[in-house]
């Protein structure tokens, strides 16, 4: 419950919100007249299929350059987002994205006395190629004029190469996946692209490093015509100076996206209005790394893992936040997580478009 207005400016208290994997919350067993089955606290391993993405980028002068998405496999594999780490908010090492869904739900008893988690099981796909036009993308050189140090990719035109225009298209990366059975409606797919960024040759004022959303296909008889939704999330292994900082680096980017889509995989979760304190960026979605990204200090939460490489995950703005409760029910009353010290009060409910 929490008040506030809807996208046109409807008051509202109910905001209904779907998220990858269990409830938290037991839930009673009506055919057994009983409340003691485990449904709302067990583990929910999510498959997790990474389709590495090259780029095969076509020059003016009619050069070819390829962008290999392999390169940081083993090291993104490695990482907390899907090795065990120690948090918080788990009396036993754990991934990323669970710790976050554990730190907002950490009030409940399935929680912080029981076992719920929501773990993802990745798994290696075959790389997929997407071919880019010389009017879509730009270079970024080495040091030492060598390719590349970043390749920025117009977003429409990735876009057009991601999401199938049919259900058997298998000219996209999508449809092609998805025909190939290289991913279903059960997974959250990952598609991973090696030091990417996205700007919008129809929006000078856009610019990003990746993004989350479904497909949606028709159904079939097999499924009883019902409506087809293949997850996903895309982003970059970021390299350490690409940035010119070792905060922004690594998994950060990928961190972000994955967060995201386990709070909101469907893109719709509407909230309250709110305005980042951070980056003063309005929104009325559940999308808890847009409220913290490019903080100054403590936009990620470094990681030290047994690989000897330190990650740099990305801090999440929690469910209490865009409910503007006080005192918030995550843990240790908590509005940000990993680290709780980011967001140190909750949202004040905004007008529609925060007034602007």
């Amino acid at each position: 419950m929490a008040d506030g207005v809807d996208s046109v400016g409807v008051p509202k208290s109910n905001w209904p919100f779907t998220m990858v994997g269990q409830s938290p919350i037991r839930q009673r067993d009506d055919r057994r007249g009983h409340d003691d089955d485990d449904r709302g606290g067990r583990t929910t391993w999510i498959p997790a299929p990474i389709i590495p993405v090259n780029l095969e980028l076509h020059e003016e002068d009619g050069s070819v350059l390829f962008i290999d998405g392999t390169t940081h496999l083993r090291d993104m594999l490695k990482s907390p987002l899907f090795s065990l780490s120690d948090f918080s908010s788990s009396r036993r090492p754990t991934q990323y994205a669970d710790a976050i869904q554990r730190a907002q739900f950490f009030s409940l008893p399935n929680v912080a006395e029981g076992n719920w988690h929501t773990m993802l099981l990745p798994r290696i796909e075959q790389p997929r190629t997407v071919v880019v036009g010389p009017s879509d993308h730009m270079i970024t050189a080495n040091d030492d004029g060598t390719c590349c140090r970043a390749v920025i990719v117009n977003i429409d035109a990735f876009l057009k190469a991601m999401f199938p225009p049919t259900p058997t298209d298998t000219t996209t990366l999508m449809g092609a996946a998805e025909n190939a059975r290289q991913i279903t409606t059960r997974d959250l797919s990952i598609f991973l692209l090696n030091n990417v960024l996205f700007n919008s040759n129809s929006d000078p004022t856009f610019f990003g490093t990746g993004f989350h959303n479904y497909d949606s296909e028709p159904g079939n008889a097999a499924n009883g015509w019902r409506e087809k939704r293949y997850v996903m999330a895309a982003s970059s292994w970021i390299s350490p100076d690409l940035f010119g900082t070792v905060e922004f680096a690594d998994i950060a980017a990928l961190s972000h996206e994955i967060a995201e889509t386990v709070n909101d995989p469907f893109a719709e979760n509407e909230t309250p209005w709110w305005s980042s304190p951070i980056n003063f960026v309005c929104n009325n979605l559940l999308e808890g790394a847009d409220v913290i990204e490019t903080a100054p200090i403590g936009e990620t939460f470094p990681i030290a893992m047994p690989n000897g490489t330190t990650y740099h995950p990305v801090n999440v703005a929690l469910l209490p936040w865009f409910a503007g409760m006080s005192p918030s029910p995550a843990i240790d009353h908590a509005y940000s997580y990993p680290n709780i010290g980011v967001l140190t009060s909750p949202n004040m409910s905004q007008a529609p478009g925060c007034g602007m």
